[in-house]
């Protein structure tokens, strides 16, 4: 299984080139994804999107928040932050939630190498048309 960030899904519903795009394909022909909340959040917070598209989105099976999410994913940009990285509150938030489900995260978006770094978060980085 594996996540992807907003920016992937972007460039992917874009038809973007990218490892990440291809990996993104690969992954749902395989039924291999998972959403995180928080980036259905953000996708679907596009006015602009088709109806077609949000549900396909909201099909994609959805990490589960569990207990105490909130107060990790809290700790986890703190832990960020310590480190004077960027950590904004919805990156921390995906993070946290591929850390509480063991799923790698498909991204462009460098900021999640720190938490990687802060807390093992499992990375899968795919920048440009490789």
């Amino acid at each position: 299984m594996i996540a992807a960030d907003t920016s992937t899904w972007i460039a992917f519903l874009e038809g973007s080139a990218g490892e990440d795009v291809k990996l993104l394909d690969r992954a749902l022909e395989d039924r291999q994804v998972v959403m995180v909340p928080v980036v259905l959040t953000e996708l679907l917070s596009d006015p602009k999107l088709p109806s077609g598209v949000a549900e396909m989105l909201s099909e994609v099976p959805s990490i589960e928040i569990a207990s105490g999410y909130w107060q990790r994913a809290g700790g986890l940009r703190g832990k960020v932050l310590a480190r004077r990285r960027k950590a904004r509150l919805g990156d921390a938030l995906i993070a946290q939630s591929c850390i509480d489900g063991d799923v790698p995260l498909l991204t462009r978006d460098r900021d999640f190498k720190a938490f990687a770094e802060a807390a093992g978060l499992d990375l899968v980085l795919g920048f440009g048309t490789n």
